[in-house]
């Protein structure tokens, strides 16, 4: 079997997404998730000008080595365009190989750990009380973990909080960069009221998540840490910004909340540190911005050895290419953790026919060979490319911050 072509298809069914399609002599084909959110014709012009020409003639069983040949053969390595680039062929030639066996993707790992997968639902609102009737609306919808994050009285507007109740959360809805503002004192004072609410309501069995965003420094998520510790949190994510490691071990010292880390990394490298030093609880990395399911493989390896499960990120700035090869690893990695979940909305999914299915706050893969994913190319040539970019974040007093 050899690939004959590969090409890139770009739609925008409510968002961005970018899917590489790999084919072969054989009529066999894979798709790989390669959408970077906001950055998204920077991984066109990756796949196109420098990987997709470079895929011609090989066998796409050669997976290890292609991977190599991407990551080591490129004397700039590591980055999310790049990654992004190897992880959508890596997940497209894994695709391949499951049709070629006949196999769905978590047979060809090593088979099943697990009969399902936990997911968690997001939960906004502009007020705690319309963070409330969200998380009531998930709990009857069968989700056993919510992520809750709601309005700070005194900011106009704050991460994760949708526009209006019952809408998605879409932070890319803009051409160019919209400006939020942020108060780090305000935000402290008010989101442990939210936890304590939530308990309130709905008493101790509820798993309850929270993101951060990467927005305190490490004294300020040790308070934030240590003030939920009553309200036991699932996780608390990106407290603060990962360049620096071993920032999190200051924070370990202050608090037992569980601490998860990751969607923006894209290697092994950026939490090497991290789970070998147990300064983490959960690690995010995704498939398609670390490289794919070869790269993140390894990277769940090292964690397994220091009792970090996985987390996965998987929200509607990934497409559900990823989020079906995303569940395939899930049910086969040994230490799973949780998996993120956001709907994708009914044009996503008619783009993206695919096998999984969600059923009592738990996915399953389905047994269609390779990952599951198709796409209707007719329905994604509907919906063209639309400009979009996240926001950006300043203090009260103008100074440019994490967003």
């Amino acid at each position: 079997m050899k690939i004959v072509d590969a090409r890139v298809i770009v739609t925008c069914p409510g968002r961005n997404l970018v899917t590489l399609k790999i084919e072969t002599d054989e009529g066999i084909y894979g798709i790989g998730d390669a959408t970077l959110n906001g950055r998204e014709l920077a991984v066109v012009a990756y796949l196109e000008e420098h990987v997709a020409p470079a895929l011609i003639g090989r066998d796409p069983s050669s997976i290890e080595d292609i991977w190599q040949f991407f990551y080591r053969g490129a004397y700039w390595r590591r980055g999310p365009v790049t990654m992004s680039a190897i992880g959508a062929v890596d997940m497209a030639l894994w695709d391949i190989m499951g049709k070629a066996a006949g196999m769905p993707l978590y047979k060809l790992l090593g088979g099943k750990s697990r009969e399902r997968v936990m997911v968690y639902g997001h939960a906004t609102g502009h007020d705690i009380e319309g963070c409330l009737e969200e998380v009531a609306r998930h709990v009857e919808q069968g989700y056993r973990a919510v992520r809750v994050q709601c309005g700070i009285p005194g900011i106009a507007s704050t991460y994760g909080v949708a526009k209006k109740a019952g809408e998605r959360y879409e932070p890319a809805d803009s051409s160019l960069p919209s400006e939020n503002v942020w108060s780090t004192s305000k935000y402290l004072n008010h989101v442990p009221k939210l936890f304590q609410a939530v308990r309130e309501r709905f008493g101790d069995d509820l798993h309850v998540l929270h993101d951060v965003h990467h927005r305190l420094t490490p004294i300020e998520a040790a308070r934030l840490g240590k003030e939920v510790e009553p309200y036991h949190l699932f996780w608390l994510e990106d407290c603060v910004p990962a360049e620096n490691q071993s920032a999190f071990r200051m924070i370990r010292q202050h608090t037992t909340t569980p601490l998860a880390v990751g969607e923006v990394f894209n290697s092994i490298h950026d939490c090497r540190e991290l789970i070998e030093s147990q300064s983490i609880d959960y690690i995010r990395a995704t498939l398609t911005h670390a490289g794919g399911i070869t790269h993140v493989r390894r990277i769940a390896a090292l964690a397994e050895l220091y009792h970090v499960r996985t987390g996965f990120h998987g929200p509607t700035d990934l497409s559900p290419v990823c989020m079906g090869a995303a569940l395939h690893f899930d049910t086969w990695v040994p230490n799973f953790g949780i998996q993120e979940h956001m709907p994708h909305s009914e044009e996503t999914e008619a783009v993206f026919p695919h096998a999984y299915r969600f059923e009592d706050g738990h996915f399953t893969p389905g047994e269609v060979p390779g990952h599951g994913v198709d796409i209707d190319e007719a329905m994604a040539a509907k919906y063209p490319y639309k400009r979009a970019s996240l926001p950006v974040n300043r203090l009260e007093d103008g100074t440019l911050w994490h967003w």
